[in-house]
């Protein structure tokens, strides 16, 4: 189940924030306007934007950064091909893939893909989850920019973000005559967790309960399989059950987690 939360904005950020509210249907207060004391509220200030879990002493804070931290030593020293979503997705040499992520969530394994050389197409429909990655993406681009570092500007500029529910924006590209056919539909939706205890960072806790589960998740599969060129990749945790009871082709197999590949045709070399 979802929990609730507020936007606030510095003045500083006001517009884009308002922007962001209109976009979305959600009221908008400033940083002093009182409020119902929700558990989270997503911040724009003039440094980014993240999303405050205000029940401790300390509030723990969640934002998107491609530039520092796990995510840019992941990009340096990762495993490059060898890691198990590239594995299942298919990335191999010098094969440029067209990735269409439908549940894009944070964009972790979006950046990872486009750290290899892939495209990537990111669907997301949380209004706070698509905030923190555009925002992300935003300052990335900016400060890989700034700092000249031609890499990291390639790998974002790889990397489109459209506020949208996968299954519906994939049904409409399937209804479009001059849509893009993706290579590979990569699919990750977020799957309920029974107890705080299965969740690895508390990052990652706060993001659930703001988000919820996809508890509608099986409905991503037809319109996945319809769209992708050559694959359907599936990230699950290792228990969970298979989306929309399909049987895959192969699955990749990891310590807590696994990728159900559902192959079309032969990827090009």
């Amino acid at each position: 189940m979802k929990s609730g939360f507020v936007v606030r904005s510095t003045i500083s950020s006001w517009e884009s924030a308002e922007r962001f509210c209109r976009q979305f249907s959600l009221p908008l207060l400033d940083m002093q306007a009182k409020h119902n004391q929700e558990v989270f509220q997503l911040i724009f200030d003039h440094q980014n934007v993240h999303l405050l879990d205000c029940r401790a002493k300390k509030p723990l804070t969640l934002m998107v950064d491609f530039v520092t931290g796990s995510r840019d030593h992941r990009r340096k020293f990762g495993g490059g091909a060898g890691q198990a979503v590239a594995k299942a997705v298919g990335v191999k040499g010098n094969r440029t893939l067209h990735v269409l992520d439908a549940t894009a969530g944070l964009g972790g394994d979006a950046f990872v893909l486009a750290c290899l050389g892939s495209r990537v197409t990111m669907i997301e429909r949380s209004p706070v989850a698509y905030a923190l990655l555009a925002d992300g993406l935003k300052r990335g681009l900016l400060q890989a920019e700034e700092a000249g570092d031609d890499e990291l500007l390639a790998i974002l500029q790889r990397m489109t973000l459209v506020p949208n529910d996968g299954s519906d924006w994939m049904r409409d590209q399937l209804a479009s005559s001059d849509s893009e056919q993706p290579d590979v539909v990569y699919l990750d939706p977020m799957f309920p967790e029974k107890s705080k205890k299965a969740l690895a960072k508390k990052e990652m806790q706060i993001f659930q309960e703001v988000v919820g589960g996809d508890e509608d998740a099986d409905k991503l599969f037809e319109p996945a399989f319809a769209l992708a060129k050559y694959r359907v990749v599936v990230k699950r945790p290792k228990i969970a059950p298979l989306l929309n009871g399909q049987e895959p082709s192969v699955q990749l197999v990891g310590k807590s987690s696994r990728f159900d590949v559902y192959a079309k045709k032969k990827l090009p070399e």
